[in-house]
Formats: C-alpha cells, structure tokens, sequence
C-alpha cells in the first residue's frame, strides 16, 4: 500500500462518499474508516466497499483519547481526514455538550494522536456555518477565507472552536494541517433529516413538508461528489497552514429547493407547510471559492439542476438503504 488514510466519520454522508470515492480512485492507498456509528452513522452506507482489500472499518469514539492513541500506534497512519461531527444545528440547540465533546475536543485528540504517532497530514473538514450568515439584500457579498468567524449556533461555534484550535496547532507545533469550508452538501446517502432527503421522502408519502418562516432563507448547494473532489486536492496539493472555501455557486432559497424537488417527483405544492422559524436562524450563506479554484485549479462539476435531479432518482432507486434508517429512528 501506497498510503494509510484514516477517514473520520466516514459511515456518514460526506464521509461515507469520500471514503467510496477514496476506496476506488487509489485502489494502493489503505483508508480506514473509523465511525462511532451514533444516529446518523450508518455502515449501509459503505456496504458496496466492505468487500475491497483497500478498505477498513473500525468501531470507535474520536472523543475516547486511550481507544485513539493505540488506533494510531497500531496503524501508522499517513494522511487523517476529519468529517467526525454533530452537525444538526436543532439538535446542537436542545443538547450543546454533546458537540463541544465531539466537535472540539474529538479534534483536539486527533490531533494530539496525529502529532504523536508521525501523521504526515492532518485535514479538519469545517462548514462556511463559522461565518455566521450574510444579509439577503446583498448577493454580492460572499464568505472569503478571510471573513472573520461570526457562528450564529452551538453547532457552528463548535466547528469554529475546532477550527482555531487546528490553526494554532500549525502556528504552536508546525502541525501540518489544511482546512476547508464548505457550503450545503447534497447527494447520495444523505441522512433523513436534513433538508433535501427529508422533503424527498415526505413528499413521497404525501406528508406536509415543514418549512421554516416563509422560507426565503439563503443556501449555496454543493453536490457531495465535488466535495469530495476538492478535499482530494487540497490533501495533494494545498497548502500547510491554509484554510480553502469549498461551494458551488448554487444559491437557492430553501422555499426554491423544495418547489424543485416536489417538481420532480410531481407532487403538489399544496404540501407545504410553514413552521415557526429556528432560534437564530441564519439568513443566507454564500461561498467565494475563488482560492481553491485559481490556486489548485478545482472546479464544480455539478449544477444545482442536474445534481438535484440524479440525488432525486437516487432516492428513488435506493429505498432499501433509506427505509432501513427510518425503522430504526421508529425503534428508538
């Protein structure tokens, strides 16, 4: 084997299609996923890879410091990807513990384990969420590396503590770490309770489909695959030290997302349903990533209407892996 790849998180969504991508673009390199399997981990997820010699799982806790430290000794890693995170901002709202735990000192302890045991690259998978949210009477102002850390939630105040943290470990030790920031994903495996996947499947079922306030809140969607595309760059070619911004130049208002996607499956519009609006609800995000394409020449391969339609057919052909996530959030 060429390289030995822990990826954190990788038996969920983004995790789970690097670790995919990861598996059959180096078929030399080792990747070792490593998931705690909490609610929104899901080894269905990486069933296709499980049989390939180039693929790993191990069962653990990012947070449990003795587990990881013999993890690394036994291991040698070469390269340690980080997408280990509580990342559902209602969730981060009832019980914020829990992400400080994972979200900041999870990443302390893989760093600390990194440093240790000779890692050659560290890289913190972040979320454009630290930049708090931009007004919606200005689409020329964008999120730039630069723009100074404004998190409106526990869950966004976590990511950002984990990304301080990282770059001061570059400044104090000469850590080789690199950074991204990405906007909304979406695409295959997402779990049920995010935007896109939930709309999806209530509207499947003829359910209202909640909608906070009157819906005209801002996101920048990128397709998971041009993610994963892009970490694989910045972990080739980025810079130590440096943190990249990752979006899709896909803005749509969450009210537009939906009227798509109920589009496409042909159902009525009449399903939708406005609820009372989250506690600090961000208004709109929007990713400058000018640095990642110009410096290491990434580009997006999906546009919002093309990536929208395959995740909308993916849904459709993979009702197994979906259905199996609901019966056990029913069983709990």
């Amino acid at each position: 084997m060429d390289k030995k790849i822990l990826v954190t998180g990788g038996a969920g969504f983004i995790g789970g299609n690097f670790i995919h991508y990861m598996v059959e673009k180096y078929p030399n390199d080792k990747i070792v996923n490593l998931d705690a399997l909490t609610y929104a981990g899901n080894l269905e997820t990486c069933q296709p890879i499980q049989s390939k010699p180039n693929y790993q799982f191990v069962k653990g806790d990012i947070t449990n410091q003795a587990f990881i430290e013999r993890l690394f000794e036994k291991e040698k890693f070469d390269i340690v990807v980080n997408f280990a995170a509580e990342s559902h901002v209602d969730r981060s709202i009832g019980n914020p513990d829990i992400f400080m735990k994972t979200n900041a000192l999870g990443t302390q302890i893989l760093m600390d384990a990194s440093r240790k045991f000779g890692v050659k690259r560290y890289h913190q998978v972040s979320t454009d969420e630290v930049y708090g949210d931009l007004p919606l009477n200005h689409p020329d102002l964008l999120f730039t590396e630069t723009t100074p850390l404004n998190p409106s939630s526990p869950y966004s105040a976590s990511k950002a503590a984990a990304d301080l943290l990282a770059l001061s470990y570059y400044r104090t030790y000469k850590f080789p770490v690199t950074i991204s920031r990405c906007s909304n994903n979406y695409g295959p495996y997402h779990f049920p309770e995010k935007l896109i996947p939930l709309i999806i499947l209530k509207a499947l079922n003829d359910e209202p489909l909640p909608i906070y306030g009157n819906g005209e809140n801002i996101r920048d969607w990128l397709h998971v695959i041009d993610h994963c595309m892009a970490i694989d760059l910045i972990l080739r070619k980025g810079q130590i030290g440096h943190i990249y911004n990752i979006g899709g130049r896909n803005e749509r208002t969450n009210l537009e997302v939906v009227k798509t996607i109920l589009k496409l499956l042909g159902k009525s519009e009449s399903l939708i349903t406005y609820v009372k609006d989250r506690p600090g609800h961000d208004l709109r995000y929007a990713i400058d990533a000018t640095k990642l394409e110009q410096e290491l020449g990434w580009k997006a391969h999906y546009n919002f209407d093309t990536g929208i339609e395959q995740t909308v057919d993916w849904y459709l052909t993979h009702k197994e892996w979906w259905k199996n996530i609901l019966n056990k959030e029913d069983d709990r």
